[in-house]
């Protein structure tokens, strides 16, 4: 994710903070600090939003664990000021594995109020009770409206994708998710309308409900419209190969003579990877035109099959952050599929249910 950087790895996972947490963190802070005129109470401040971030770490953990057990694995967690993102390769389709990973992150908040509760016995009774007593108080209080809010059934919220599964025990899987998009859509205008006249953060909350559950739909729609079809039927036949020893002015002389954008690399007859533009035009800057291919493309093994399924071959290219992938057969580079002739494909295959439909 942009503007976000790493801070280290739990069982595994890769947990990274945004810049505007830190900003956060710091600027209420420091509010606080001024506020009451002790700089004491901003360094209270700060250490209580870094204690309730680490439960909401521990809850998007809870998601992730739980997603690893059906061999889903969790490219990042990301912890930003409107809570974290634990971002899993995928969801799983059945629905009562989907239901235990969504609400695993809920259940880790239970357990974390139980504990609070335990914890809080003691030190309430301790000759420092005042302040400790003060912090777990406050993240009992965090604890308790982070489960309640997540178990609003609010798709793609924790709640909205019980909803899901739960609906997709009768019906098909995308009229499930159609249904528990309208419904999270709907919670959250209720969300931003009720942001408006009180919490403005509520608004940041509903915007970012409401985009995520038409997105979810939208892939779970192109799915269905790919499933059973070959890559080959999404295929570029009519390509451009460059040589990893060929200069980069070659790849800016097909760039500027066609349409085609990204560049399949192979060296000894073997694919290395994709030229995309961006690299391309990095590596310009880097080194000019007569650097070699091989040393501006990165290095990737991904490749799809003619007869591979295509929406696993589209889902590896978005598990990757691939925007093209080599079709080979028998080791030679037969093919080239993009994102972009996906999206093309797919407007075809809805026309011509559209046309069906009217027939």
């Amino acid at each position: 994710m942009k503007w976000s950087f790493g801070i280290g790895r739990i069982a595994g996972i890769r947990i990274e903070l945004h810049v505007t947490f830190a900003l956060f963190v710091l600027w209420i802070a420091t509010a606080q600090g001024f506020r009451a005129g002790d700089p004491l109470r901003a360094v209270e401040t700060a250490a209580l939003l870094l204690l309730v971030f680490a439960c909401v770490l521990l809850h998007e953990l809870g998601h992730a664990l739980a997603a690893r057990r059906y061999g889903i694995r969790t490219r990042s967690i990301v912890l930003l000021p409107i809570g974290g993102v634990a971002r899993l390769e995928r969801m799983p389709e059945k629905p009562v594995q989907e239901m235990f990973v969504a609400i695993a992150g809920p259940a880790v908040n239970v357990v974390i109020l139980l504990v609070l509760a335990a914890v809080a016995a003691l030190v309430h009774v301790s000759p420092h009770g005042d302040l400790a007593g003060g912090m777990l108080d406050a993240l009992f209080t965090v604890n308790t409206m982070m489960l309640l809010f997540n178990l609003i059934p609010a798709f793609p919220m924790d709640g909205g994708r019980v909803l899901r599964a739960l609906l997709a025990l009768r019906l098909p899987y995308v009229r499930a998710t159609r249904i528990a998009s309208w419904i999270g859509q709907a919670i959250a205008v209720a969300f931003a309308i009720v942001g408006l006249f009180s919490n403005p953060m509520l608004v940041f909350i509903a915007l970012f409900v409401f985009l995520a559950a038409g997105e979810e739909h939208a892939l779970v729609q192109a799915r269905s419209s790919l499933s059973g079809l070959p890559v080959r039927a999404a295929m570029i036949r009519d390509f451009h190969v460059l040589q990893s020893d060929e200069p980069l002015q070659r790849a800016v002389d097909l760039l500027m003579d066609g349409s085609q954008q990204d560049f399949p690399v192979v060296e000894a007859g073997r694919p290395i990877g994709v030229l995309t533009r961006a690299e391309l035009m990095r590596a310009l800057k880097l080194g000019g035109p007569l650097t070699p291919v091989g040393d501006a493309v990165i290095r990737r093994d991904e490749i799809a099959e003619p007869m591979e399924p295509l929406d696993e071959a589209v889902l590896r290219m978005r598990r990757h952050g691939l925007s093209g992938m080599p079709v080979v057969d028998a080791g030679r580079v037969v093919g080239f599929i993009t994102m972009e002739n996906v999206s093309e494909l797919l407007l075809v295959q809805d026309a011509l249910q559209r046309h069906v439909a009217r027939a």
